[in-house]
């Protein structure tokens, strides 16, 4: 059992990455036509026991389209000639979509506007008016 690290405290099992290889298009020349050089990585989010769930949760919402219904997510990669380069850059891809999953947002917490950026806004907003209306008909 070959464990991969992801952070110091997250580490995912090799058996729950799925990957399958197909026909790419791009570069490669004529091994396009003949080699499987494109690379498929399926990864359970919704059942995964390495991830906890806030992280979980938040590895769903940036997954975005690449989620299917079931909670699976699926990369694919052709950018590279090689099926081994593409292992790497889907794993990497992988990787970095955890790592970014483990970073809790900080929430906002709502404060008023000051004094003093209320004034200001007044005041900006008098001498748009003032501008306007100078550019108004003078009235006989």
């Amino acid at each position: 059992m070959a464990l991969i690290r992801v952070t110091d405290s997250i580490a995912i099992d090799e058996r729950e990455i799925e990957e399958s290889f197909v026909l790419a298009s791009g570069p490669g020349g004529q091994n396009v036509n003949k080699l499987s050089t494109a690379v498929q990585l399926r990864f359970d989010v919704a059942r995964s026991p390495s991830l906890p769930d806030g992280v979980r949760e938040r590895l769903m919402r940036l997954a975005g389209r690449r989620l299917t219904l079931d909670g699976v997510l699926v990369l694919s990669v052709r950018t590279h000639r090689t099926q081994g380069r593409n292992r790497e850059a889907a794993l990497e891809m992988l990787l970095d979509l955890i790592r970014r999953a483990t970073v809790v947002p900080i929430r906002r917490r709502p404060t008023k506007p000051t004094q003093g950026s209320r004034l200001r806004r007044l005041e900006s907003k008098s001498r748009r008016a003032s501008l306007k209306r100078q550019r108004e008909k003078p009235q006989e």
